[in-house]
């Protein structure tokens, strides 16, 4: 992070950059989870393009379990060699005040994104790619202890999670 950055930063009406890099796991191993430039302008486009109109869509508080991941705190938490967090990208998130298979559908249906995980039915993973976006829509499980995602075809209805149809 250099120093017209700081943890501060409005990355748009509702978010900030600290929001973003703040880590349990950093902290525990002493690692300093700082975004450069290009990093905090990929944070800021997934605010304005995914999470803030979704903010504005519910009209309910976005939590950030993890947004930015430097290499280290990304191999401390398991993370993919290839983790659209490691570029500021990415970020996991819930809403404590509503059901998040209903957020999920929402983003689903209403927004634009590269990646949409259901993750273990406990948060939400979304990237933002602009141009790039594949609109990848997956769910993960665990499978005999391992991480497996499954892609999914079309539309979700929201009974699909009730039910257990993914």
């Amino acid at each position: 992070m250099n120093a017209s950055t700081s943890l501060n930063t409005k990355l748009s009406i509702n978010f900030f950059l600290n929001e973003f890099t703040i880590s349990q796991e950093a902290e525990r191993h002493g690692y300093k989870n700082e975004s450069n430039e290009k990093h905090t302008e990929n944070l800021r486009l997934l605010c304005v393009n995914v999470l803030q109109p979704l903010r504005e869509i519910i009209n309910m508080p976005i939590f950030i379990n993890s947004g930015f991941r430097c290499f280290d705190v990304n191999v401390a938490v398991g993370g993919r060699f290839n983790s659209q967090h490691l570029e500021g990208k990415a970020a996991d998130f819930v809403v404590h005040s509503m059901n998040l298979a209903d957020v999920f559908n929402i983003v689903l249906q209403k927004l634009s994104f590269d990646q949409l995980i259901y993750e273990f039915g406990k948060w939400i993973h979304v990237s933002w790619n602009g141009e790039l976006n594949r609109k990848d829509v997956m769910i993960s499980k665990k499978v005999h202890g391992k991480t497996v995602y499954e892609k999914l075809k079309g539309e979700l209805r929201p009974f699909d999670f009730a039910q257990g149809k993914i």
